[in-house]
């Protein structure tokens, strides 16, 4: 029995179990009495695993709703990603939620559930209006969640920078993809791309140039990176670990269905612009993260500066460099979450942001330290972690599609990104620690940091098996 592709349900087979899990914690928060509330957590976490267990063993291919979403093995890749980020942040935010959000946490993990959901609609879009309810059912959340610690005014601050600037990345995006959809009279945007490629325009690559101001906002590259140091050293740190690496990657997700269709069409229309962006995001990144004092901010600008990696990545318009950005967006992903969910481990046993409340860290919590070790290193492109074999592919693309001078430029900087890096290494092994209190953390922040760590050194170890999956993925991405 076939289905019409307007009613064909099989694509979202995942994220059908993800609806199902809102659903389930609303309906359950309702039903549980005031206090404890930790089985909502358990729920939420249950269904990311059960979501990603489909996305294993189903491939989840086809059309939906006449052609708008179309499941690809490259769609099946990011959606696991989400997941993964999903399990992540809920395993680090649940202790928090029970001490400090006792009566608002099933609001608060229905809203995790709501974003991931939107997020994992993002790498199969073809067509501008589902790309626009994805890319805000995935961002409205967010902002609420950064403001969830609504007694904290470094976090209401933090909250609302990131929504006045999600609230001009929407309407920059929305104007883009209107002058766009005026020129190919179709909301399509593999029709969109055929148009700007047939008939290339000024007004094609400003449209195109806005939806990715508008898409630069969101994933902090320059000149719009303003809010990321604020918001990250406002908000909870937790939810943060989430905030820094999964939307990002869904940033990137839908860059490739806006740029990569009809071979490529509108990616090479705006190449000087992704270029010159990325090298800047490089510059600025690895340049402002020298002078900080506060890990937080300090990881905020290391990810302003590999988030220009991934431009140069997606840049090079060539299914090695598309597989790059994904191996990478996978690497990046438990890296910097495990590295926020150490800073958050060490905040909570009575230190703060700093790089001094790192002093002699090995001596009060070897296990923390030599896992911020892992993810530190991780972050700076040392063998033999994920980092060093993201960067390398990235590197590797980047060369074959016939930039050897970005990469010198890449691997300079990268060399500078180990000053920053190896400082908080240096408080941690090197210091002595103002008190000898050994830190205790709880079981479910362990876990997420047991399990962000497998991922750095287990990939890093045996990477074949992830970056195949992304080079399979990739193939016939440039096509129509």
């Amino acid at each position: 029995m076939t289905f019409p592709a307007i009613v064909n349900l099989f694509p979202f087979a995942a994220d059908i179990v993800v609806l199902v899990g809102i659903l389930a914690i609303l309906v359950l928060d309702l039903l549980l009495p005031h206090g404890d509330k930790r089985v909502l957590g358990g729920l939420t976490i249950l269904t990311l695993v059960v979501a990603f267990a489909v996305s294993l063993f189903y491939p989840m291919n086809g059309e939906a709703w006449g052609g708008a979403y179309v499941g690809t093995p490259m769609a099946l890749f990011f959606k696991r990603i989400f997941y993964v980020g999903g399990i992540l942040g809920t395993l680090g935010v649940r202790q928090q939620a029970i001490t400090e959000f006792t009566r608002r946490q099933g609001e608060y993990f229905a809203l995790i559930l709501v974003s991931v959901f939107g997020m994992s609609l993002l790498p199969g879009v073809r067509d501008a209006i589902l790309l626009v309810v994805a890319f805000e059912t995935m961002g409205i959340p967010l902002y609420v969640l950064s403001a969830y610690a609504r007694d904290d005014k470094k976090a209401v601050e933090g909250a609302l920078k990131l929504y006045l600037v999600g609230a001009a990345s929407s309407a920059t995006m929305l104007f883009g993809l209107s002058l766009l959809f005026g020129l190919a009279g179709s909301t399509s945007l593999v029709a969109i791309a055929q148009h700007a490629g047939a008939h290339p325009s000024p007004l094609a690559m400003v449209g195109t140039v806005l939806v990715l101001g508008g898409m630069g906002f969101k994933i902090g590259v320059f000149p719009f990176h303003m809010w990321v140091p604020d918001t990250y050293e406002g908000s909870r740190t937790p939810f943060i670990a989430f905030l820094s690496a999964a939307p990002k990657v869904a940033g990137f997700a839908l860059l490739l269905q806006l740029l990569l269709p009809a071979g490529g069409a509108l990616l090479h229309l705006t190449l000087p612009v992704l270029m010159t962006a990325a090298v800047m995001t490089l510059f600025v990144g690895n340049f402002f993260a020298i002078r900080q004092s506060n890990v937080k901010r300090l990881l905020a600008y290391s990810g302003v500066a590999h988030v220009g990696f991934l431009l140069l990545a997606l840049a090079t318009g060539t299914e090695l460099g598309i597989a790059s950005l994904m191996f990478y967006s996978a690497g990046y992903l438990f890296t910097n979450m495990g590295a926020f969910l150490v800073v958050h481990a060490v905040a909570t046993a009575g230190g703060d942001d700093s790089v001094e409340s790192f002093n002699g860290l090995f001596r009060r919590s070897g296990w923390l330290s030599l896992a911020m070790l892992c993810f530190l290193l991780s972050l700076a492109g040392i063998p033999f972690v994920v980092g060093f074999w993201a960067k390398l592919f990235v590197f590797m693309a980047i060369w074959q599609a016939g930039y050897p001078a970005l990469v010198l430029l890449g691997a300079g900087l990268s060399v500078l990104a180990l000053f920053y890096y190896l400082r908080v290494v240096r408080a941690m092994f090197m210091t002595t620690p103002k008190s000898d209190a050994h830190i205790t953390v709880d079981f479910a922040t362990n876990a997420a940091i047991a399990l962000c760590l497998a991922g750095v050194v287990g990939v890093g170890l045996y990477p074949t098996p992830v970056f195949e999956a992304a080079r399979l993925a990739a193939i016939g991405v440039l096509g129509p």
